[in-house]
């Protein structure tokens, strides 16, 4: 199994070839190509190879999806024996990307 650790919009992703993942917002356009090149950890048949803290010569190749918002998020506060109650929600906008290559020092996985 080829897999890479990448990190990207301040979080770090478990890829694998043909997946699809949602990254924090990214300003980009859907069927935009992006190339995340800090790369954590590269695994190509059992043979591991790790960065410190990133490896030269890994790209992880991708394209966006599209845009998406994901679940609600409700906060519910309330203070006891004051009658004080508070109820808020959000939804984080996400990209979704799909994987198409994963490559160390030119050479595909």
């Amino acid at each position: 199994m080829n897999y890479a650790i990448v990190e990207a919009s301040g979080r770090q992703f478990w890829v694998e070839t043909g997946r699809f993942y949602d990254f924090n917002h990214l300003e980009l356009n859907p069927g935009d190509k992006i190339a995340l090149t800090r790369v954590l950890l590269v695994n190509k048949d059992g043979n591991i190879t790790v960065g410190q803290p990133c490896l030269e010569g890994a790209k992880v190749e991708a394209t966006v999806l599209g845009h998406l918002r994901s679940k609600k998020v409700t906060v519910y506060k309330m203070r006891p024996k004051k009658k004080t109650r508070r109820k808020q929600g959000h939804r984080d906008n996400l990209t979704r990307i799909i994987v198409d290559s994963i490559s160390l020092n030119g050479t595909s996985l």
